[in-house]
């Protein structure tokens, strides 16, 4: 009885609270992190027994291609989830709306084509982490990510990774909504612009991340844009392709004057032209880029490259006509039977109407008509006016009924008065 005891407090000890609850199959479970932890084990979904008092959620390696509503509806006290990794498509919404304590959300590597407005609204805004680096999958989802993060509720998010999503555009006002953002990361993306706008409402950022991307040179709305984060943001902008031309002088002046904090400015070099490679924009000035040199060369080369635009835009006018002409055709010999048919009828159609125009030409053409309206002369001559009797021998003429046949009469006729017709 004494060892019964004696086992039964050794495995009270043992099965601490927490430790002896069940874990999903193909997980870890780690009491004392309280944490639950599914690498590449081929799930379908999010395992729906994981543990109460889980804190934090590691799922990655799978196929889970959508978090809906009830994914998470059971796991009130996690803080940190990583779903990185899972060829998910699909955040549904108030998909972690139950999670009153979540802090932290890493949803990096995951091909995301949906997201819904309210995908991230979370009552309280406890969210302070958000990593969806290499996971927008086209520019739609770029669109759904800038409405969630309107109607999202995140005003208490600090951390915001976009970094290596091929983005060529950030919507003006897209981080409007996001005011204690303090960590930026759009880095190893394809940005090649920076428009008005684009960071309106970050008062209170930190670091500015904008390594890795196509900017040739910072200009206009995109100067006015660093000026405007002020001297307390750290701004990256290294690993660039900035072309040292003319174009690029504003922003080198801006390197030298400028009071915002460029982390990286000693990092910034030329990728062109050649004699300026590698060669750092603060090394650079109007005398040793040559702006007045090299005008014209430039202006030359601006007009090959908008001749080459110019004929490409023809090549790609020539493709559309002629893909016109080929549907065109095609719709013709479709339809060869129904215009065959039309043809014909308007063919029969103008045969009658043009048979009719050669009989009435025919009559009016006839010599004998002429010939008769010349020696045949039917009238009354009145003894005082002989331009009258024959004005009105001639209407008299014209009124004789169509079917009345005119017969010549010798010259040396002598008419009475009187009018001579005779009538077949």
């Amino acid at each position: 009885m004494h060892n019964l005891v004696i086992h039964v407090l050794f495995g009270a000890l043992l099965c601490a609270p927490h430790q002896c609850l069940e874990c999903p199959s193909g997980c870890q479970c780690f009491a004392g992190t309280r944490t639950v932890k599914c690498v590449s084990k081929d799930l379908r979904a999010i395992p729906q027994d994981i543990p109460g008092y889980t804190r934090n959620v590691i799922i990655t390696g799978h196929n889970i291609f959508r978090i809906g509503s009830e994914t998470f509806q059971e796991l009130k006290n996690v803080t940190a989830i990583i779903l990185s990794n899972n060829r998910i498509t699909e955040v549904a919404s108030h998909s972690f709306s139950t999670l009153s304590y979540l802090r932290s959300l890493d949803m990096s590597c995951n091909h995301l084509t949906l997201i819904h407005p309210e995908a991230l609204n979370i009552p309280g805004s406890p969210l302070k982490e958000l990593n969806l680096s290499r996971s927008l999958y086209n520019y739609t989802s770029l669109t759904d990510l800038t409405t969630a993060l309107r109607w999202g509720g995140l005003g208490g998010l600090l951390s915001l990774d976009l970094s290596g999503n091929r983005l060529v555009f950030l919507p003006p006002g897209m981080f409007s909504h996001l005011p204690s953002l303090q960590h930026l990361f759009l880095g190893n993306n394809s940005l090649a612009s920076v428009y008005n706008g684009t960071f309106f409402g970050l008062r209170r950022l930190e670091l500015l991340d904008l390594t890795r991307n196509s900017f040739r040179a910072f200009q206009g709305d995109a100067l006015g844009e660093l000026e405007r984060l002020g001297q307390a943001p750290r701004i990256l902008l290294s690993h660039n392709p900035y072309v040292c031309t003319c174009e690029i002088q504003d922003f080198a002046v801006w390197l030298k004057n400028s009071q915002a904090q460029v982390g990286d400015a000693e990092a910034l070099t030329c990728a062109s032209p050649w004699e300026f490679q590698d060669r750092p924009l603060r090394e650079l000035g109007v005398q040793v880029i040559g702006c007045h040199a090299t005008s014209p060369p430039l202006v030359g080369i601006r007009d090959e490259v908008g001749n080459l635009s110019l004929q490409t835009s023809y090549v790609l006018l020539g493709l559309v006509l002629g893909f016109v002409g080929m549907v065109f055709l095609f719709v013709l010999y479709l339809n060869r039977q129904g215009i065959k048919k039309w043809v014909v009828e308007t063919r029969d159609a103008c045969h009658g109407v043009l048979e009719g125009y050669h009989h009435r030409y025919e009559i009016d053409t006839d010599p004998r008509r002429e010939y008769l309206s010349k020696d045949v002369r039917v009238e009354e001559k009145p003894p005082t006016n002989s331009s009258f009797g024959q004005a009105h021998s001639d209407n008299r003429l014209s009124q004789l009924p169509t079917d009345t046949c005119l017969v010549q009469i010798p010259s040396d006729t002598q008419l009475k008065p009187g009018s001579i017709s005779v009538d077949l």
